[in-house]
């Protein structure tokens, strides 16, 4: 069978997580054992470093030991360090998970390991190979478009760095569709703070006992102010000791979130209903955000959270946002799909930047670009005939607007 040199995981790395070294380790004394270094798509990232300090939350993958015919048994991770995806076995201290010594007799006894990814970074590994690293579009692109006799005679990768990540950020608002979601719970106060790499919602969504969305509406009937201060008996705005405006807490904000629900107990002035006695045939009709029963939420800027009505408390939501794709080094890929838009953008970027690129070669970069681009929206549309065709089954059902 011939080697497929773009695939570096066999199946058991892939499916199972699990890299094993076999037959290559033998026993040492006074020395830390280094493994071969790992070929997962998944970097490796360890919690402690090679004297047993403690560097970050928490590793993404175990590593598992045997002697002769034993049974695997997992060492501490305080043991263990990695670099470049080569792991380190700390001798001093080498312990199982379970608090068991492996040392024997002074020295590390010789045996089988294999490394293990954790769950998380395990499911993070599937779906890879349709992706392609952003630090791997740049390096093609040098390959490709930077040197004597190609377009770009010279160019710093500084640069290509910039407008790389530049197409990243636009890419992902409206051609890579990358949307990240939250499992969240509504809390008492009625109000969750954006993500921390949150650029805008797509949809909000409480979810029933049976796991189905229903969609809450943004409301315009109240907004969150973006400015807030204490007033004097003129309605003046009052300064601490430094001169700055003292702020204070939103009356609007705390009104629209104590606000009572039950139809029973609103008065004949409230917006959400208008079919009481003395409104009848008083409005026109009624916001159609507003003719429904998910609640509703507003978007506090002030804040940096989302504020949901009083009907939400204990709900179960999903929130789903864009990022713009740079936030964490995982978020760093481009579909493979719009790999091509990406070269295109970068060349475009350059170009259309520097002194002394003829017009014509700038606007043939520029319909290249958009012709590229238009491209990658297409295939990343995701659009199956079959799918279309069961939607389009509804064709003889009215919609009444």
């Amino acid at each position: 069978m011939a080697t497929n040199f773009l695939l570096n995981e066999d199946d058991g790395q892939y499916y199972a997580g699990q890299q094993y070294f076999t037959g290559q380790l033998a026993a040492s004394s006074g020395a830390n054992k280094i493994l071969p270094a790992t070929t997962y798509n998944t970097d490796l990232v360890s919690a402690y470093d090679s004297s047993a300090v403690q560097i970050g939350s928490q590793s993404n993958f175990e590593v598992y030991f045997r002697t002769g015919t034993n049974t695997y048994k997992k060492l501490k991770e305080n043991n263990l360090s990695v670099s470049s995806n080569v792991i380190t076995i700390r001798f001093t201290g080498l312990t199982y998970a379970d608090g068991t010594t492996v040392i024997s007799g002074g020295a590390i006894p010789a045996g089988d390991y294999y490394v293990q990814l954790k769950s998380a970074a395990k499911a993070y590994n599937y779906g890879e190979y349709q992706y392609i690293k952003l630090n791997d579009i740049i390096n093609n692109f040098i390959v490709a478009y930077v040197g004597a006799d190609k377009i770009i005679s010279n160019c710093k990768r500084t640069d290509i760095l910039f407008h790389a990540r530049r197409a990243m950020q636009e890419f992902s608002y409206d051609t890579l569709k990358v949307i990240k979601s939250q499992e969240l719970t509504i809390p008492a106060s009625l109000s969750l703070p954006f993500p921390k790499d949150y650029v805008n919602y797509v949809k909000v969504s409480w979810i029933d006992n049976v796991g189905a969305k229903h969609i809450i509406y943004p409301t315009r009937v109240t907004s969150n102010p973006t400015e807030i201060y204490t007033q004097d008996s003129d309605g003046e705005a009052t300064q601490d000791d430094f001169g700055n405006n003292i702020a204070a807490s939103s009356t609007t904000d705390s009104r629209y979130a104590a606000m009572n629900i039950d139809p029973v107990s609103t008065s004949p002035d409230d917006y959400r209903y208008p079919k009481d006695a003395q409104l009848l045939g008083a409005r026109f009709g009624i916001q159609p955000e507003e003719a429904q029963i998910n609640g509703k939420f507003t978007i506090n800027e002030r804040e940096g959270t989302f504020s949901f009505s009083s009907g939400l408390v204990n709900k179960l939501i999903i929130l789903e946002y864009i990022s713009d794709g740079l936030a964490v080094t995982e978020d760093m890929r481009v579909p493979k799909l719009a790999e091509e838009a990406m070269y295109k953008q970068i060349a475009y970027a350059i170009l259309s930047t520097r002194s002394k690129v003829p017009e014509y070669i700038v606007q043939r970069y520029k319909l290249e670009r958009r012709a590229a681009l238009r491209n990658a929206k297409l295939r990343l549309s995701n659009i199956k005939i079959e799918e279309i065709a069961q939607v389009f089954r509804n064709r003889n059902k009215w919609i009444k607007h």
